[in-house]
């Protein structure tokens, strides 16, 4: 888990850059530790670099023939002056070689394009945005979290996090900080003065391996078959009102959208408003 790839045919992850016309050598700002092996961490960002949230950018830590490439989401806000990222190091990886000894300071390439179809425009109008994430997969859900929009496009924002550990449950405290953040953001956006109306937000972490650290302890297609999904967020997930972002491990991702779709969402496609769009990460 860590990296990311695009699950639609229509778009194919690209492939790497080479030009030094197509990315930027950027540092190393901060590195959290979030267990031994999770991590997030930020870097400078190019002045022209442009994102929308939900978006992933290519990273390469490394020199010449070392040099590894890999896709990662934008954690940061689209309006930041840095970037962000969330990444798990996984045993043997080759970037997670890189990642173990890195360090503030580093220098770290970052491609000037940003990539993917997991956010909010492909997707039809609707009341309730569902964000359904397992692992580090929350990531692209924080970036859209953290843009104003969102608060005012929808009534309710469902915002599932599932893990292993609740260890794992990276950006919990940011994520309810939020609404608060939001209010005073958006303040001058009602109309003749009024207060604008922000979605209210729901926020259900799940640890599947630690009995009792969480309400909800299942996977997410398990919570969803049985009704518990729903009945926990107060509020019904189908095609008439919800609108659903999924981004997590790959048979995660294949079991929901199967369910979703004999509920009757259909994916967004080109030039087609969809009600779900989905991305999995290795």
């Amino acid at each position: 888990m860590g990296n990311l790839a695009d699950l639609r045919a229509l778009a194919p992850l690209p492939p790497p850059r080479t030009g030094p016309e197509s990315w930027t050598d950027e540092r190393v700002l901060a590195i959290r530790h979030w267990t031994p092996r999770l991590l997030s961490f930020r870097t400078t960002r190019y002045r022209s670099f442009r994102f929308t949230p939900g978006h992933y950018a290519r990273l390469a830590l490394g020199d010449g023939e070392a040099r590894v490439w890999r896709p990662y989401s934008m954690v940061s806000a689209a309006t930041d002056e840095h970037l962000e990222f969330v990444a798990i190091r996984v045993p043997g990886g080759a970037f997670s070689e890189h990642l173990a000894g890195l360090r503030e300071g580093d220098a770290i390439r970052i491609d000037k394009a940003a990539y993917g179809f997991l956010t909010l425009d492909p997707l039809a109008p609707g009341r309730d945005l569902w964000l359904l994430a397992s692992g580090t997969g929350i990531g692209p859900f924080v970036s859209i979290l953290r843009d104003p929009a969102t608060w005012l496009r929808f009534r309710r924002l469902i915002v599932v996090h599932s893990v292993r550990q609740a260890a794992e449950l990276v950006y919990r405290e940011e994520i309810a900080a939020l609404p608060p953040q939001m209010r005073a953001c958006t303040q001058d956006a009602g109309a003749d003065g009024r207060e604008p109306a922000l979605a209210e937000l729901v926020y259900l972490p799940v640890a599947t391996r630690e009995p009792g650290a969480t309400p909800l302890d299942r996977r997410l297609p398990q919570l969803l078959a049985e009704g518990m999904l729903e009945r926990a967020a107060g509020a019904p997930l189908d095609a008439a009102t919800a609108r659903v972002l999924v981004c997590g491990n790959p048979e995660m991702t294949r079991e929901l959208r199967q369910q979703l779709g004999a509920r009757g969402l259909a994916p967004a496609r080109r030039g087609q408003p969809g009600q779900m769009a989905f991305e999995k990460y290795w």
